[in-house]
């Protein structure tokens, strides 16, 4: 009888070798638990992981019920990038400092009751979970996973060449609400309308799935998020520099005069080619003081291969929020 293994090597057109892969935590380079509103943003391109071997030991990390995931799906691009994605996640959390060393297939996910995944420390008397909060986003090019402690995260990734088989306004109708269809409508250049799309659905998405309440629960009609007017496409940042666009708000349907500061937005443009949007909860000390910026460590990494800080200005460039690219690695 053939194995879960076996069948997953199978349809992923990846061909063992017959030796042992590593997989212990220890090949990952080990990093400081982030700090109080800061937020670890780590993703890989999927162009760039070709190694058969790599893959395999990627596979070997994940979980009987992941593997299982991953070989039901259709077409060998959307199993390898679902790979990368679980990969991406296990290999991330698995490197924060804790009182014990992490193997990365060790770790346990559960669910919340909307279906937003969390980690599943196990009970220990001699050492205390780290308040780690995380969430993924991927597009077909890049996948992402963010990182905070004691703060709720999401984040989002979209491709700024990213076309609509609809009118932009047509597409609008459907999922914005009437604020932000006024706000498209007032922009004549058809790309420019589309970006500034772009730029919302990011920070929509990223809203929702900070929320973790799911799509149902919180549909994109039922609140509004304003860029400002600052919030430029053509605005680049110094990488280093705290971005003056700190005007993203968001408004609740019940609350259209009176914005929640429970939330706070990162809005960069990443690699050149994506939209990247941060949104974390802020604590009760900190939650109405617009004067703290959000703290962003931006990492590309290949898991087991190589890690790059980034923060060169051609790479990542903050468009929108209170945020400041770290210069530390």
């Amino acid at each position: 009888m053939t194995s879960l293994r076996d069948k997953a090597l199978l349809m992923m057109n990846i061909h063992c070798l017959g030796r042992s892969l590593a997989t212990a935590s220890s090949s990952l380079l080990p990093v400081q638990l982030p700090a109080q509103r800061e937020v670890h943003f780590w993703y890989v391109l999927p162009d760039e992981v070709k190694s058969t071997n790599l893959l395999n030991q990627y596979l070997e990390i994940l979980s009987p019920c992941e593997k299982e995931n991953i070989i039901t799906m259709r077409g060998e691009q959307i199993r390898k990038r679902a790979l990368l994605a679980r990969a991406l996640v296990r290999t991330t959390l698995a490197r924060y400092q804790t009182n014990c060393q992490i193997d990365p297939k060790s770790l346990m996910f559960r669910k919340n009751n909307y279906g937003k995944p969390e980690l599943d420390w196990p009970y220990a008397d001699d050492w205390s979970r780290p308040p780690l909060h995380f969430n993924i986003s991927h597009t077909s090019s890049l996948i992402a996973c963010g990182v905070t402690v004691g703060s709720a995260i999401g984040i989002d990734v979209e491709e700024k060449q990213r076309r609509l088989k609809n009118d932009t306004l047509a597409f609008a109708q459907r999922f914005f609400s009437p604020l932000e269809i006024e706000m498209l409508t007032h922009i004549v250049d058809p790309e420019l309308r589309l970006q500034e799309l772009i730029k919302l659905w990011t920070l929509k998405e990223a809203y929702v799935k900070a929320l973790g309440k799911g799509f149902s629960a919180s549909p994109f009609k039922s609140f509004t998020v304003r860029l400002g007017d600052h919030v430029k496409g053509n605005f680049h940042t110094p990488p280093h520099m705290i971005s003056k666009e700190h005007d993203i708000t968001v408004e609740t349907s019940d609350e259209l005069k009176n914005p929640s500061s429970n939330w706070q937005f990162g809005l960069l443009e990443l690699a050149g080619s994506h939209y990247a949007a941060v949104c974390i909860e802020q604590d009760s000390i900190d939650a109405g003081n617009e004067s703290i910026p959000i703290d962003l460590t931006l990492r590309k990494t290949i898991p087991y291969v190589e890690d790059e800080c980034v923060s060169a200005s051609d790479s990542a460039v903050v468009i929108g929020g209170l945020t400041r690219l770290s210069t530390s690695d």
